[in-house]
């Protein structure tokens, strides 16, 4: 079989696989879970219901237009672009109506609150729209980085008016994006362990308050840490390195407390099933609910993760494992590991409450998100390891018989078996919900509400109940940190460099 060998083939299923789950997968999570949180928090109906279908229909002919030239290999640039490659221009148009439609679902958001607000003058937003709200305001603000690379730099070229381009200035533009687009990802995922994990356990939330400020400061700190993807990149000063590598420490506070929160959470659920003593309360544990059991294996894989992150972010220690296998086991133990099996947690409990039908058998649901947790780690433990020992991420080919690598190969092997188990976890997802849907209808159930608060919320501060101050730092901190680095590449002269195309094209 010649084709596994091919390097095209190799760069080409790359390109697919990040665009498709770094862009259209969280996107059409957060919106989705979106509207749902509109109707089932504020209880009312989604205002600008024909806009919510056009945003879909305006995202899904994106991400057609985008896979097209992919599966053509005319746009094996990967999800990050890399230029001075250049792909097919319907590859970027395509990514950047995925960005639109999903600015159409942030405005939606916003309508919605307003509109509530009138309604309900004074009172609490409800912590679910509060943080949903919050992750649509932060998306809107990451991807512009990504949108003034692909309308200033990228189109451009890829539409033919120019042959070169600023690799640098692109780079730093996609900087704005690329990490900050993480908490885009996860805050579906938080939302959840605020607002349902709690009460499908049996428990209450420990605090709203904390919980709005861990929100407001992924709002605040998640944007202005992107050059610390860039340390080895020398058209951005060591200052500025430095200073994004702070604020990268910065935005590990809210993960802090939202461990602490939802810990504190947990620990009240036990006690109220009868846990006592120091670690009684562990052993009452609802272990067989899936909630339970996903919210654990969420943690764990989210405490490896962010572990491996402070490595990431630190301006010395970023030397030993940039541009290695490390950094791709870590981000997919974050983003494939603990976001989306809380993802998979979402569609779990939602699914009865928008069909009318039941999951079935809890036993297959438990058994799923074992596998997706096995899985998940047996692929991202070893890809860690021949990180550390210097294996490169990206390689569509690497020599494993050579002297001094050949003690690689035997994880390499490990991390595709995990890869097997990933397959079969998402299969078995998918056949879920499939036989769940085909199964026979009963009486809707009616949603049962999100987390209850110990302490009941009557009034929280206004600074905990809008954005205005929060938005305003958020870009106040962007321009900080963007701003020199940007007018700096923009001054200088000749900095340009000839467009690689990519594919067929040539």
């Amino acid at each position: 079989m010649p084709w596994i060998g091919d390097p095209e083939l190799y760069y080409r299923s790359v390109t697919a696989h990040g665009t498709v789950m770094a862009y259209v997968l969280p996107t059409l999570v957060a919106m989705g879970f979106g509207y749902a949180i509109v109707e089932l928090a504020l209880k009312q109906g989604l205002v600008g219901l024909k806009w919510a279908w056009a945003a879909l229909i305006v995202l899904a002919v994106g991400a057609v237009l985008a896979m097209i030239p992919v599966a053509m290999g005319n746009a094996s640039v990967l999800f990050t672009f890399y230029p001075p490659m250049i792909g097919s221009p319907l590859y970027y148009i395509g990514v950047v109506l995925v960005v639109v439609g999903s600015w159409i679902w942030v405005a939606l958001m916003g309508v919605n609150l307003h509109v509530w607000k009138k309604v309900n003058p004074g009172k609490p937003v409800p912590l679910a729209m509060y943080a949903n709200v919050a992750g649509a305001y932060l998306w809107a603000w990451t991807a512009v980085g990504a949108a003034l690379e692909i309308l200033f730099q990228i189109l451009p070229v890829a539409l033919g008016f120019k042959n070169t381009i600023d690799a640098g200035l692109a780079r730093v533009l996609f900087s704005w994006t690329l990490h900050a687009i993480v908490y885009f990802w996860l805050f579906p995922a938080y939302i959840a362990y605020y607002t349902l994990v709690p009460r499908a356990i049996g428990g209450r939330l420990y605090s709203d308050s904390m919980a709005r400020v861990s929100f407001i400061l992924f709002l605040v700190f998640a944007m202005p840490i992107g050059i610390h993807h860039l340390f080895a990149d020398p058209q951005v000063g060591s200052g500025f390195k430095f200073l994004h590598a702070v604020f990268t420490g910065m935005v590990s506070v809210p993960t802090l407390l939202t461990v602490f929160t939802i810990c504190a959470s947990v620990e009240i659920a036990g006690r109220l099933r009868g846990g006592t003593g120091a670690f009684g309360w562990l052993k009452a544990l609802p272990w067989k609910n899936p909630m339970m059991l996903v919210l654990a294996f969420s943690f764990v894989m989210l405490g490896f993760g962010g572990a491996g992150g402070l490595i990431n972010m630190s301006y010395q220690l970023n030397s030993t494992i940039h541009n290695t296998q490390w950094v791709t086991g870590h981000f997919h133990l974050i983003f494939g590991g603990a976001i989306v099996i809380m993802y998979f947690a979402i569609a779990y409990e939602l699914w009865p409450y928008l069909t009318g039908r039941s999951l079935g058998s809890l036993r297959m649901v438990r058994t799923q998100l074992w596998l997706w947790f096995i899985g998940m780690m047996v692929v991202t433990i070893p890809w860690h390891y021949v990180g550390l020992l210097g294996a490169p991420r990206r390689m569509a080919y690497y020599d494993y018989s050579a002297p001094g690598l050949d003690a690689q190969a035997i994880w390499v092997a490990v991390s595709a078996l995990g890869g097997v188990v990933l397959v079969i976890s998402g299969v078995l997802f998918v056949y879920i919900l499939a036989k769940s849907q085909f199964g026979p209808a009963q009486t809707q159930p009616e949603f049962p509400g999100f987390s209850v608060a110990t302490h009941p919320v009557h009034h929280v501060p206004a600074a905990l109940n809008s954005f205005g101050l929060w938005v305003a730092l958020m870009i106040g901190l962007t321009v900080v940190n963007y701003s020199v680095p940007i007018m700096q590449l923009l001054r200088l002269q000749q900095t340009s460099v000839p467009a690689v195309v990519v594919g067929a094209q040539r």
